[in-house]
């Protein structure tokens, strides 16, 4: 689900976003873009109007896992297949060397 929300403050660890219900959510630094974010403050701000998709949301802890990236599936949800290929024990003659 995307859903428009403001920043209302932002940590070393990702940005606090208000999205309408009780609680903020928290969009982790690692949700924040696409691209390796060192500082969360150089992307967003307070008061900053942000898209955000709804990745977990979690009653009995009280928190909304939010996320600012492009593509769909979270980084630590790999798929079986891209696995084996980063351990090298996909199909070895398929194997590209770089130079």
């Amino acid at each position: 689900m995307i859903l428009e929300g403001t920043v209302t403050s932002v940590a070393n660890f990702g940005a606090f976003v208000d999205i309408g219900v009780h609680q903020d959510g928290l969009v982790h630094v690692s949700q924040l873009a696409d691209h390796f974010v060192k500082y969360p403050s150089a992307l967003v701000k307070a008061g900053d109007v942000v898209k955000v998709r709804v990745v977990e949301v979690d009653l009995k802890r009280k928190r909304i896992a939010l996320s600012m990236r492009k593509d769909e599936a979270p980084p630590h949800r790999a798929t079986a297949a891209s696995n084996e290929e980063a351990r090298g024990s996909a199909n070895p003659t398929s194997a590209k060397v770089h130079a």
